[in-house]
């Protein structure tokens, strides 16, 4: 990994967020982008320099929330985008190359009922980056007891488990495979991706109506202190594609959520 992206919003507690995304940074050697994201519409009333302006103004107070954290040497910069927060993060991708994303739970929401809120919901879900959800609060710990929750075994590329094993060779992380049959499974979805087998001896089958309710099954027994789940339609957040917000009722976890990437299975 190399460049890690970190859309801090508007959040009290931001801070937080970049201060997390610094210490995992400096563990793996990375580069830290600041997501800077705003939106100045053109219109014949509006002064031609409405947009630096905004950026300008923007970029001061990011550099001041750098500066009042301790940065441990880890190369930080400001990555702006005028435009749709997913737009930006696909352009900033596209550009830069990002590894993984560093983002809290909610952004810019002020309902605690929500485990995701619209801005962080939509990131999570409209890209294809790695990203690691981090809650509200969390300290940076060695991640040494990984569990990897799935519906399915099927994996095209098995290139989507590399921000997972950088973790796992990192700290040398015990991780339990935990595979949930839910209603309407297939045989096929039994078939593990032999990449995935070679992570972990481990493997734990269960049936639930939903893989989050297999994850809280067998949560307290494993107690991780990372939890890994993919990115897919048929995958961890299936019945939750729709809706941008995830309330904290459907979902939650009191530890780091590393979601991977699958495209279009």
């Amino acid at each position: 990994m190399n460049n890690i992206l970190v859309p801090l919003g508007t959040s009290p507690v931001c801070h937080e967020t970049l201060s997390y995304a610094i210490d995992f940074a400096s563990e793996f050697g990375c580069n830290v982008f600041v997501m800077d994201v705003f939106t100045v519409i053109s219109t014949a009333g509006n002064l031609s320099n409405v947009k630096e302006k905004v950026a300008s103004s923007n970029r001061e107070k990011i550099k001041e929330m750098i500066s009042s954290v301790e940065t441990k040497g880890v190369d930080i910069k400001i990555a702006s985008y005028n435009g749709d927060i997913v737009d930006g993060v696909e352009e900033i991708d596209k550009n830069l190359g990002i590894d993984l994303i560093i983002i809290a739970p909610r952004s810019n929401d002020i309902n605690d009922e929500l485990y995701l809120g619209h801005t962080s919901g939509r990131i999570i879900k409209q890209t294809n980056i790695p990203a690691l959800i981090v809650p509200k609060g969390t300290q940076y710990v060695p991640l040494k007891n990984i569990l990897v929750a799935f519906k399915s075994g099927i994996l095209k590329r098995n290139r989507v488990l590399h921000p997972l094993i950088a973790v796992m060779e990192k700290y040398q992380s015990k991780v339990n495979l935990l595979l949930v049959k839910t209603p309407g499974y297939s045989e096929e979805d039994l078939k593990i991706n032999t990449a995935l087998l070679d992570l972990s001896k481990n493997l734990t089958i269960s049936e639930n109506q939903t893989t989050y309710l297999g994850v809280l099954e067998h949560f307290k027994e494993k107690q991780p202190d990372l939890l890994c789940v993919f990115r897919r339609k048929r995958g961890f957040f299936k019945k939750l594609w729709e809706k941008s917000t995830i309330p904290k009722a459907e979902f939650y976890v009191p530890i780091p959520v590393l979601v991977l990437s699958v495209k279009k299975d």
